[in-house]
């Protein structure tokens, strides 16, 4: 699609010949088509409506269109390919095939997900051109308009792959492609397949199916995630392999005293409400705006979490450099990065895994996309609380994270509301996109006043390479400088907020509210058996005693501190400087 004379030559000539132009198009942020694509659907929607090439510029043309969408966004799904169906149809062009859709939600998608939606389409597309190739040709009654079976619905595709598939009554009406009736078909096919399916196009509630499925399964293996039943998983972080090593910790090492050696990436819900453009995962995981799928119990996946990430720590045992003492301590799991992929606090049993977890005296850090106010009220009190502040604005904030819900800016408010109103320690976390989302600073301190978080987390993005599914480039990644100067700026604009520390090796600085600095001293690190005595006092009375961020508070140590020499990096470690290698940007 990189050459439109070429392309505009290619369909015309095709009008003339027995060849089949088959469209795989998707739809992209808005319903609108994807960059490379967008000049041909703009040609081609103008050339449909345009008098100067006419209602029949593009007869003679055989065609079939495959769409691929997500039906969460119920008011975009699938709009490209429905189009370009539409504007070949209304140029003369001849369908051969009904529209196929491929659906990337699981729950909806007819056979499964989008692979599989392809696959059957497939089917039927090769059996078709089977078909014209033979010079076969299968009348309709022309009765299809008024509801009526075609004489030859009852005429099945004779293909050991198809007989399994769900065939539509009306495609005899397809396989002629005639003009007036397959529209009219296409709207009977899917009126009579809710009816075939008592009434819904998808399972009922008793049949949920799984999250992860075989295709996603094998996507994630292959990105070296250890998958946990069916909608969860746990990968080791770069930075726990670092630790082990003794080459320094990730920045909550630095600015929350953590042991980076002994901490868990893991989430209950691969699944996310957004689908930002900077996600490290390259949208491999489903979204979603609900749980719709198969529900795992919450001590199972505790129990294998912990299993599997132990299975990856001795990996390490006898390695070069593994310092034995960290390998050792780092069998036994003390923090738990809920931060791995998707959105944790969709997994209808957070509560419960959340409690699981400090039981273990294991310490919960736990990051939500700002999409569900209600849940992170009904939250239990976790070590501290995240929530991914990643632009400032309502249009900012649609184009950076995408988000599936429509009503995204009043939930993405009320979820800055509901963590001001816990009493645990909470922290925005900004993701600096350099020419997207850096020029808002008065918007984010308007959003600060508004959630009143006790720390800010400020990092520039991590460019994780060339995706289909964003477009960011090395470009965006604002140096260390830039985001010390925005820091800067920002701390300047709020009261009783100041900069107390630096990671510098992630690009990374917080800003602390002075409540935490006592005595001229900054005390952002965790006393984590405070913590987990405190959490027991709490879980015995029925929730009745309560406790706040500043009782399980401990000073922070001067290299943390940000102006300090070593700039966040632990002097008890060797820094290690990569060269010539592909640098690892998994990390909490």
């Amino acid at each position: 699609l990189q050459n439109p004379a070429a392309i505009f030559n290619m369909i015309s000539s095709q009008c003339v010949g027995r060849s089949v132009c088959v469209f795989l198009v998707a739809t992209y942020t808005d319903g609108r088509p994807t960059e490379n694509a967008e000049w041909f659907c703009k040609w081609l929607e103008e050339a449909s409506t345009d008098f100067r090439y006419g209602k029949s510029y593009l007869k003679g043309l055989r065609y079939a269109v495959f769409g691929l969408g997500n039906s969460v966004y119920v008011g975009h799904y699938n709009t490209v390919g429905k189009n370009v169906d539409k504007w070949l149809w209304m140029l003369s062009a001849k369908r051969i095939l009904t529209r196929g859709e491929g659906d990337c939600n699981v729950v909806k998608s007819r056979h499964g997900n989008v692979q599989a939606d392809f696959q059957a389409w497939k089917v039927n597309l090769l059996s078709r051109l089977q078909a014209l190739a033979k010079g076969e040709k299968k009348s309709c009654s022309g009765k299809c308009k008024g509801g009526s079976s075609c004489k030859d619905k009852n005429e099945e595709v004779t293909s050991q792959d198809a007989s399994a598939e769900v065939t539509c009554p009306f495609s005899a009406c397809f396989r002629e492609g005639g003009r007036g009736t397959s529209y009219i078909c296409s709207d009977l096919c899917n009126s009579q397949m809710v009816k075939m399916n008592g009434g819904k196009k998808t399972e009922d509630d008793g049949e949920r199916r799984e999250m992860i499925t075989p295709a996603l399964r094998e996507a994630l293996t292959k990105q070296g995630y250890k998958l946990i039943g069916s909608h969860s998983g746990v990968k080791l972080c770069r930075w726990t392999k670092s630790m082990l090593r003794g080459r320094g910790g990730c920045y909550k090492h630095t600015f929350y005293g953590i042991e980076s050696h002994r901490c868990m990436e893991t989430t209950p819900s691969l699944a996310c409400a957004n689908k930002c453009v900077f996600c490290w995962r390259h949208h491999t995981n489903p979204v979603g705006t609900e749980w719709r799928w198969k529900m795992d119990p919450a001590e199972n996946i505790l129990q294998e979490s912990i299993e599997k990430h132990q299975n990856m720590i001795r990996q390490f045992r006898g390695v070069p450099g593994v310092k034995a003492e960290r390998y050792e301590e780092g069998l036994e799991v003390k923090h738990c990065a809920l931060s791995l992929v998707g959105e944790p606090i969709m997994y209808p049993e957070i509560n419960t895994f959340i409690r699981l977890l400090h039981r273990h005296r294991i310490s919960s850090f736990l990051v939500t996309n700002a999409q569900f106010p209600e849940e992170i009220r009904n939250l239990e009190p976790v070590t501290q609380l995240y929530v991914s502040v990643d632009a400032s604005t309502k249009d900012s904030l649609k184009k950076i994270d995408r988000p599936l819900f429509k009503d995204f800016w009043p939930r993405f408010l009320d979820s800055l509301r509901a963590l001001g109103e816990k009493r645990q320690r909470t922290v925005y976390r900004l993701t600096l996109v350099k020419a997207w989302n850096v020029e808002e600073m008065m918007a984010y301190a308007e959003l600060i006043t508004l959630g009143q978080p006790d720390f800010i987390e400020v990092k520039g993005v991590t460019y994780c390479g060339e995706s289909a599914a964003s477009s960011l480039t090395m470009a965006n990644v604002p140096w260390h400088q830039e985001v010390v100067a925005f820091v800067q700026q920002l701390a300047d604009m709020l009261p009783r907020y100041e900069i107390a520390c630096e990671h510098e090796h992630s690009n990374c600085l917080l800003i602390a509210h002075t409540k935490f600095k006592v005595d001229g001293e900054w005390w952002t690190w965790i006393d984590y058996e405070r913590f987990q005595e405190l959490v027991v006092v709490h879980e015995e009375s029925g929730g009745q005693r309560t406790f706040s961020a500043s009782d399980y508070m401990s000073r922070t140590p001067s290299w943390a501190l940000f102006g300090a020499q070593e700039q966040g990096f632990d002097p008890a470690d060797t820094r290690f400087q990569r060269r010539n290698k592909t640098k690892d940007v998994s990390g909490c």
